[in-house]
């Protein structure tokens, strides 16, 4: 299996829509909008509400996420940004108490499509997106994954930040609990030498 990445842009639109329509809307219709400023949730924000506001982002170029590919086919992303393009966060309250300093860097929504797991998407998302934070200057990364040792198995939809070894792989560690099964982990980034 040859994976490769492309940036989600309004050329590569159409294949991550048909990724996420393929999985029901992904976590419930969200459209990996969950860390962005306008967030998701109950009352004012509907599935179709959802699509548009991706695809606004997307055609005003605030988006950073890159999709993984098997040929032509997308299955799967990596969303990261700098704190002000995604502000929101599970346990914002828990992670706010204990915050010294913003980081410059955060990674929000992993996903593979539920016919891709267990076939290296996800690192594969991950390892692309350090490399763009490398060619845009480095500096403090952090992720926010799902602790799994020591738990029960999980279904792959609670796991939407990932799991805790995926970022262990990268040199992410463990900085702060801020819920039963998440954590704050970080990593330090050099810029491109080049």
């Amino acid at each position: 299996m040859t994976l490769t990445t492309r940036m989600l842009t309004t050329s590569t639109w159409d294949d991550f829509a048909a990724l996420v329509e393929a999985n029901n809307g992904v976590w419930g219709g969200c459209w990996c909008m969950g860390f962005h400023p306008e967030g998701v949730g109950t009352g004012k924000h509907t599935v179709g509400g959802n699509r548009d506001a991706k695809r606004r982002h997307v055609e005003r170029g605030t988006v950073r996420q890159v999709l993984v590919y098997e040929g032509d086919d997308c299955l799967g992303w990596c969303q990261f940004g700098h704190p002000v393009e995604l502000p929101n966060i599970k346990n914002l309250r828990k992670y706010t108490d204990g915050l010294d300093e913003l980081p410059d860097w955060r990674i929000g929504c992993v996903f593979t499509g539920s016919k891709h797991r267990e076939k290296g998407v996800a690192a594969t998302a991950v390892e692309a997106v350090m490399r763009e934070i490398v060619r845009s200057g480095g500096g403090t990364v952090e992720a926010y994954p799902e602790q799994t040792t020591d738990r029960p198995p999980q279904r792959g939809a609670y796991l939407h930040t990932g799991p805790e070894e995926l970022f262990t792989r990268f040199g992410f560690e463990r900085v702060r609990k801020i819920a039963k099964w998440r954590w704050v982990m970080r990593a330090e980034v050099a810029p491109d030498a080049g």
